[in-house]
Formats: structure tokens, sequence, C-alpha cells
């Protein structure tokens, strides 16, 4: 039984009308060799086509990785089902896949994460779909956008509100995979296959359960083969029962700028002076004050932006270890890498499937949850999946909403303005000149997090901005810190339109947080 076959012949199986599920992470695990396969056959035979793919994390980048791009072909891919897409700066070229959404040209959506993952589990047990109340009264909401990104997918439509033991619940029916792509380090000759060089195990496992179940096609991308038997059993995450086909790309990279780096994949640990420290800036200042809600021993949930410097801060204070951070892709513990290296740790406790992890976070098991935001309103509700006029330069949802919905606690760090001239001294922050437009603004374009869901669930909301800090309260925004050097009826009340009002008894936030030396963390 040979399962070790080109790239070519392994796509040649691929049925016209498949349902194909990817597993990858932007460029980490992504089985960039055979999505390439799959867009060379149809140029060359213009099949497969009418495609279906779920990608529960973003397949490719916008560095070097193609992903989904390859596919991202008229006439071969006519459905999507993204958590996250290729997304990067304005400078960069629009990837192909937005494109096609943004001309309606394919009908796409934006399904949460950890909702994908269930789904697979789901549609693998053959349950009825999944019963969640993540993404209640936001975009994913049938209330809102059912998750649709164009007039193509909301013509049919994914979610629907239904009641059920007395309560009100979204419901996603099943969408069956009869195709996985998943990629790992090592197969052996019979398909066991191992992930000694991987960032992480993402969901491999669970797509490749749910289409075999389905009598599927599993595909697996390595960088290696072995003798069938020369593998440790305990090593194996996905055995080789469940797959069908291997494909050897020698050259697959670990991420979008890596090629292999051992710390990544915990093969070493790296010493903590060996990691850079985020430099002084007002971005550095907005992540210290993030910082500020953390105590030692807690498990915190980390995102995109601003968000991913606040380990640095830690790691700068002397405490690399007070706390563990867990993030979707499944690394726990360690330092998390920042910048196109996102969803990697280095030095990591454990790496945790990311089916899993979604579970953890769905629950709310942890204690704080650190966000990014591009706008805010006055409800307090955060946008951080849609910008009508530069789409790509945002990811889509992601894991964002999965996190909000069961979070104890949640710190949203982002700017007060765009582009404004900001000036940072020991002594204070002042605004040289105004920027191009706030982010409070009177209504979000698209609602990533719902401030009254999160008011009738009694979560702690916290907006951490370089002019002062807000909190979610019945009232709107409430700033109830001031950042020294702000003038707060200029900077904050008027540059916001009167959308965000000045507690009676605000606060001065610390000087501590505008010098260069450590500010004292854990003193």
């Amino acid at each position: 039984m040979k399962k070790v076959v080109s790239a070519s012949d392994a796509v040649a199986r691929i049925a016209d009308d498949a349902v194909v599920t990817v597993s990858s992470s932007s460029a980490l695990g992504c089985p960039d060799f055979v999505l390439k396969a799959i867009g060379a056959r149809f140029d060359a035979e213009s099949h497969p086509r009418n495609l279906t793919t779920i990608h529960p994390i973003a397949a490719g980048d916008m560095y070097g990785v193609l992903g989904v791009d390859y596919i991202a072909k008229d006439g071969l891919l006519s459905r999507i089902l993204g958590g996250s897409y290729p997304s990067g700066p304005s400078f960069k070229p629009m990837p192909e896949i937005w494109k096609m959404i943004v001309e309606n040209r394919v009908a796409a959506y934006n399904v949460p994460s950890g909702v994908l993952f269930d789904m697979t589990r789901e549609a693998a047990a053959n349950r009825p779909g999944v019963l969640t109340k993540v993404g209640m009264e936001t975009f994913v909401d049938p209330k809102r956008q059912g998750c649709a990104m164009n007039d193509k997918a909301a013509e049919t439509p994914i979610v629907s509100r239904v009641e059920f033991g007395g309560d009100t619940w979204l419901h996603f029916p099943n969408v069956v995979p009869n195709v996985a792509i998943i990629r790992a380090t090592t197969a052996d000759e019979f398909g066991n296959l191992t992930y000694e060089n991987e960032g992480a195990y993402l969901g491999a496992l669970e797509q490749a359960i749910c289409v075999k179940n389905h009598g599927g096609l599993v595909i697996a991308q390595v960088s290696r083969v072995t003798k069938r038997g020369s593998l440790r059993p305990h090593d194996v995450r996905v055995p080789g029962h469940l797959v069908d086909c291997i494909v050897i790309d020698a050259n697959q990279k670990q991420t979008c700028e890596t090629q292999y780096d051992p710390a990544i994949s915990g093969q070493i640990m790296r010493p903590w002076d060996s990691f850079s420290l985020a430099e002084h800036s007002v971005e550095k200042v907005i992540a210290r004050r993030a910082a500020m809600e953390l105590e030692p021993g807690m498990t915190a949930n980390l995102g995109f932006g601003i968000s991913a410097m606040v380990p640095r801060i830690l790691l700068e204070e002397g405490h690399p270890e007070a706390v563990t951070w867990a993030i979707e892709q499944g690394a726990v513990g360690g330092m998390p890498l920042t910048g196109f290296a996102f969803g990697c740790a280095s030095n990591a406790d454990a790496f945790v499937p990311s089916p899993q992890q979604f579970i953890y976070f769905q629950g709310g098991g942890f204690d704080v949850s650190f966000l990014s935001f591009l706008e805010v309103d006055v409800e307090g509700n955060v946008n951080v999946s849609k910008l009508g006029k530069k789409p790509y330069l945002t990811a889509g949802c992601g894991g964002f909403v999965d996190i909000v919905s069961g979070a104890k606690k949640i710190v949203f760090s982002g700017w007060f303005e765009a582009g404004a001239q900001v000036e940072l001294t020991d002594d204070g922050i002042s605004i040289a000149a105004p920027g191009k437009f706030s982010k409070m603004v009177e209504e979000v374009e698209h609602v990533t997090f719902s401030g009254q869901r999160s008011r009738e669930l009694g979560q702690e909301v916290l907006y951490v901005t370089e002019r002062c800090v807000m909190r979610l309260g019945d009232n709107g925004l409430v700033a109830t810190e001031i950042m020294p050097g702000i003038d707060p009826q200029k900077d904050i009340v008027d540059a916001s339109g009167g959308r965000v009002s000045i507690a009676e008894d605000a606060t001065p936030m610390p000087l501590s947080l505008l010098a260069e030396a450590p500010m004292g963390w854990g003193v």
C-alpha cells in the first residue's frame, strides 16, 4: 500500500464539488505545496471545480506563503468559510482571495475559529451541528450579518437563532468535509504523523477524523518520510489509518519568515536575555498599563497588535514566567512571539491542539484576555474584523469572538486617534497635532465584541489608550484614568466628539509607565 505520492497525484483524487478542510494558521503549518498543486491542476485541466473550503485559521500570509491564494480562482473556489484570512499592510498587493470576496465572486463567511473547530467535531460524530452562544449580538449573529462577508454569502445563511432548553442559541448546521489537507514534520510509510519541527498541532487530528468518518480523502504534507515502525507511538499525533496520501515538501517553512527555529518547536529553550525587549514608545506605554492588570500566577490569553507586547513588558520587569500565556494556536507558557511569527511561542510549557484550546477559551477558564481594537463605539462595541475601505488590513475575527464570549475580564488596547502626532516624555504625553480621525466612533462598522452582551454577562472590560483608560459601564465609555500631560476636555472629550466622558473620580495614570527604566511590576 503506497501512500507516498506526488502532490499532483494526490490532488488528482479531489473531486468536483468537494468540501475541503485545511489545517493552517497563516504560514504556521500551512500545507502550501499541496494547495499550489490544486491550483496548478485547475489551470491545466479546469478541475477540480466548485470547491467549498474550510479554514479554521487562515491558510497563507502576504509574505511568501500564498496558501489559499493558490486556489482563489473563478470556477475552482465557490464557497469559503474562514476563521481568518491572509492580511497585511496597505503597501502590499491585495491577496487574490480578498479580491474574490470584495468583488462578490465567491460566497465568503467569517466564522469564529473555535466554532469552526466545533463544527468539525460535531460533523465527525454525526451530531446535528453546533449550538453555541459564541458570537451572539455580534456580526456572527443572524440579527446582524450572520457571518456573511458579501452578498453572495448572505444568499445562503449558515447560522440561525433557535430555541432549545428554554434558552436562545446560535445554531450552525453541519458543513461536512470530504477532503482534509493537513501538515506535519515526519510521516512513516503507513502515514503516522509526528510534529517535532512544528510550532503547533492546530486541528489536524480532528479534521482528519471528521473526513475519514465520512469516507473522505486525507492528504498529509510533510518534510520527510521514515520507515514504518520507527516513530515512537507517544509522538504520533495523527495515526496512519486516518491518512490516505503523503506528499513530501522538503522545503516547507516553519512560519512565513522562519525555515526552522528549534525554540519555536520546543526542542531547545532560549535564555530569557536572548529575547528583544519592547522599544520605548507610546505603544509600549499602552502595553505597560495593560500589564498592570496582571498578577503573578494568572493565566492570560493574548491577541495580535499592541497586546502582543505585554509579555515583553513582564520580561523587562524580570518576571518572564510569572504569568502563563495561552494562545489560540495551542502554545501554553513561554514567550509568545510578535510580528509575523505571532501564533508561535518560544520556551512553551506545552502545545495543546487548537480545538481543545478553544474549549478552554469558550468556557472562560483563564483569568484575563489582552486584545486590540480597530474602533470602539458609544455602546462599548469593538470592531477588529472589518475595514470596508481596505478589508485585507484585518484578518477577520479569528479566535477573538470565541475568547471574548467566555472571558471574565478583557483588556482592549489601541490608539485613541489614528495618525495623531504624539510627544512622549518622562513627565507625560502631549498631542502635538490631532489625528485624522478618532477611533471612538458613534457606531462601529462591524460588531466583533458586543458591549450589550458583555454587560449582560457581567464581564469586566477596560479600553487602554495613550490618553486614558476607559471602562465599560451602563452609561457608555467613561475615562477613569488620565495620562499625565493629556487635557481631558480637549484631548479626550472633544477629540472623541463627546463620545467619551470623564469620571468625576478619574485618577492620573502612573508616571512609571513613561520612564525608560522598568516600571516596577510585581514589586
